[in-house]
């Protein structure tokens, strides 16, 4: 059972990997103000810096509002357990981040979200439309890989990443979102403009289809140029969320 308390384990880690273990504590506290986690489950992991391809990722069993950077599990990419713990991992988890840390150089940060809106969008035919300035930022950016049950099946690996490619953003069909990025900033802003995106479309067509406005062509081809800026916004927005969470969940840091 989670007792929501953990020993401090930042003597025992390096200092590259303790800052890792921040940062992704800082995006499941994230997850959770904005009201996006779904009670013990989902999961955002974060490679560990060095060789050994090891990820951090959520003790099973908590709750996001309760992460902190030493209640995190190491793990290496066949799912055994790398330090001292009582806690373990759910490997529905573990089969969707593993195939993409081992994939992907660049995917240093991994976020995976089941929220209203995301699944909605995710459940809709035609995906993400061209509807809001969110969703034409996003445009080119964001992969579609098939809904083939809870992720427990080890083949699925291969099809996620392949049908993920080089994109920063998927809509995982009848299942949720995911963001990648090379920085917890990079794939909290990824995940953010999403998921903003997902509920503006849901917004939209709350009244049917009908009658809903598709942004101009001439405007999608100039904001997909905008979207690629994205990068840059997550340096600026990324100090303010610590701000927040400072404010509002203190002591992810621990």
């Amino acid at each position: 059972m989670a007792d929501g308390s953990t020993t401090s384990v930042k003597s025992r880690v390096s200092e590259a990997e303790w800052q890792a273990r921040i940062e992704l504590a800082a995006l499941y506290r994230l997850v959770a103000l904005h009201g996006w986690d779904d009670m013990i489950f989902t999961h955002i992991s974060a490679r560990v810096p060095g060789p050994e391809h090891h990820f951090l990722i959520n003790p099973y069993g908590w709750y996001f509002d309760e992460i902190t950077a030493s209640s995190l599990i190491k793990v290496d990419l066949d799912g055994n357990i790398v330090q001292d713990t009582t806690h373990f991992i759910n490997p529905a988890g573990f089969t969707i981040h593993s195939a993409i840390h081992a994939a992907r150089e660049d995917a240093h940060y991994v976020v995976h979200l089941h929220t209203v809106a995301g699944v909605g969008v995710a459940s809709q035919e035609h995906g993400l439309l061209p509807l809001s300035q969110n969703a034409c930022l996003l445009q080119d950016q964001v992969a579609y890989h098939g809904y083939e049950g809870l992720a427990l099946n080890h083949d699925e690996r291969e099809r996620l990443v392949a049908d993920l490619g080089d994109k920063a953003l998927m809509l995982l069909r009848n299942h949720g979102t995911l963001a990648v990025g090379q920085t917890a900033a990079e794939a909290w802003v990824g995940i953010f403009f999403l998921e903003r995106a997902c509920a503006q479309q849901v917004a939209a067509l709350s009244g049917g289809r009908k009658h809903v406005l598709i942004a101009p062509e001439a405007a999608q081809a100039e904001t997909r140029e905008q979207g690629k800026g994205i990068s840059f916004v997550s340096g600026l927005a990324w100090p303010g969320a610590l701000r927040q969470l400072a404010r509002k969940s203190p002591g992810y840091d621990v």
